[in-house]
C-alpha cells in the first residue's frame, strides 16, 4: 500500500437508489474529513456522477483507483466494483441495486480483512433486496459478526450520540421470539461487551451502564411479567459481581422522560424498538457502531429514505458523524494498547 498518513476509511455506497450517494458526496465535501482520515468509496463511478450532478457540486471530484495501493491523499477516492452499465431508479427498490450494495460491502469487507483499510463505514442498504444465496443476513451487524466474529467475537449493535449511547440484547429479531431469547447468559455476554467497548474505544476508565426493563414498570414484582425480577436483576447482580456497574432494571418510559439517561455512559434496551425509538427522538445525526468485534464498523442511524431520494434533501451529518467516530475508535484503541 501507498505510504498514508491517515487512517484510510472505506465506505460502502449502500442502496444506489436511495440517499446513500448523497450523504456520501455531502460528508466528503467538507475539507475536514481529509484533515483526519484517507476515504475510499467501494462504489460505482457512473452512480456517483449521476448523484453528483442532480446535486450541483462542481468543485468536488473523486481520484478514481483500481485498488488501495493507488490512494490519493489530497481527495475522496472510489474504487469502481461494476463496469456493466447500471440504471438508477431513485427511490425504488430493484434487484440490481441490491447487488451493488452486496457487491460493495464484500469489496471492503475483503480489503478490511486484508489491512488494506483500518475501518468500513456503511451507508444504507434495503433489507430486501440486497438478499441472496451469499448474503442471507438480516442486517449490517449480523453479516459482519458472521464476516469477522471469529474466536468467539460477538456483535453489539450501538447507537451513538453526543449525549446518549444505546446498545441491544437482541437485534433485528420478531417481537413473538424476545422473550424466550432475553437469558442470564445472553444479557451476561451483552453487558461485559459493552463494558469492555466503553472501556476500549470510548476511553472510559470505570463505565455505568443503565439496563432497561423488559415489562412495563420493571414488572410490578411479577404481576406485569417475571422476566425483569427472574432474569434481569440477576443479571444485573451477578454483572456487578463481576466489576461491571451495571444498575437496574429501569422502567423504559420514565428512565428517557425523566432524563435519568444522561447520568449514564451507556444503556442496554432489551429489544430493538425500546431503545431505537428514544434514541431517535432525542439525538440528531446519531451512528450505528458494531461493537464487540476486531474491525470497526460505523453508519449513519438513519435508512435509505427513498421518499427524498434525488432530491438534494437529505443531512449529510449522520455520515460525516460515522467517520468522525471511526477515526475516534481507532485512536482510543491505539492508544489502550500503548
Amino acid at each position: 500500500m501507498a505510504e498514508n498518513k491517515h487512517h484510510i476509511i472505506g465506505i460502502t455506497q449502500g442502496d444506489v437508489n436511495g440517499i446513500g450517494y448523497e450523504v456520501i458526496l455531502k460528508s466528503l465535501c467538507d475539507n475536514k474529513i481529509m484533515d483526519i482520515c484517507t476515504p475510499v468509496v467501494y462504489g460505482l463511478a457512473k452512480a456517483a456522477s449521476y448523484h453528483k450532478k442532480y446535486m450541483n457540486i462542481p468543485d468536488f471530484s473523486f481520484q478514481f483507483v483500481k485498488n488501495t495501493e493507488q490512494l490519493s491523499n489530497k481527495r475522496p477516492n472510489l474504487i469502481n466494483i461494476f463496469d456493466d452499465e447500471v440504471k438508477i431508479d431513485l427511490g425504488t427498490s430493484t434487484k440490481i441495486a441490491g447487488q451493488m450494495a452486496e457487491r460493495s460491502l464484500y469489496a471492503a469487507g475483503r480489503d478490511l480483512k486484508n489491512n488494506r483499510i483500518d475501518a468500513i463505514v456503511t451507508a444504507p442498504i434495503h433489507k430486501d433486496n440486497i438478499q441472496s444465496d451469499k448474503f442471507t443476513f438480516p442486517g449490517h451487524t449480523e453479516f459482519f459478526e458472521h464476516y469477522f466474529g471469529g474466536n468467539g467475537h460477538k456483535a453489539l449493535m450501538m447507537m451513538v450520540s453526543e449525549n446518549l449511547r444505546v446498545a441491544f440484547a437482541t437485534n433485528h429479531l420478531p417481537m413473538s421470539e424476545v422473550p424466550a431469547a432475553i437469558t442470564k447468559d445472553l444479557l451476561m455476554q451483552k453487558l461485559k461487551v459493552l463494558h469492555q467497548t466503553l472501556k476500549q474505544d470510548f476511553a472510559i476508565d470505570n463505565p455505568t451502564i443503565a439496563v432497561l426493563a423488559f415489562n412495563p414498570h420493571a414488572g410490578d414484582n411479577g404481576i406485569l411479567g417475571k422476566e425483569d425480577q427472574e432474569v434481569i436483576r440477576p443479571s444485573i447482580e451477578l454483572a456487578f459481581q463481576e466489576h461491571i456497574n451495571a444498575f437496574g432494571p429501569f422502567p423504559a418510559d420514565s428512565f428517557f422522560a425523566q432524563g435519568t439517561y444522561r447520568k449514564f455512559d451507556a444503556v442496554l434496551a432489551m429489544y430493538y424498538d425500546q431503545g431505537m425509538i428514544p434514541f431517535k427522538l432525542l439525538s440528531s445525526s446519531g451512528v450505528n457502531y458494531t461493537a464487540g468485534l476486531p474491525i470497526v464498523r460505523t453508519s449513519p442511524a438513519h435508512g435509505t429514505a427513498y421518499d427524498i431520494a434525488g432530491q438534494n434533501k437529505a443531512d449529510g451529518q449522520a455520515m460525516r458523524n460515522a467517520i468522525y467516530l471511526a477515526v475516534d475508535i481507532l485512536k482510543n484503541r491505539k492508544n489502550n494498547m500503548q
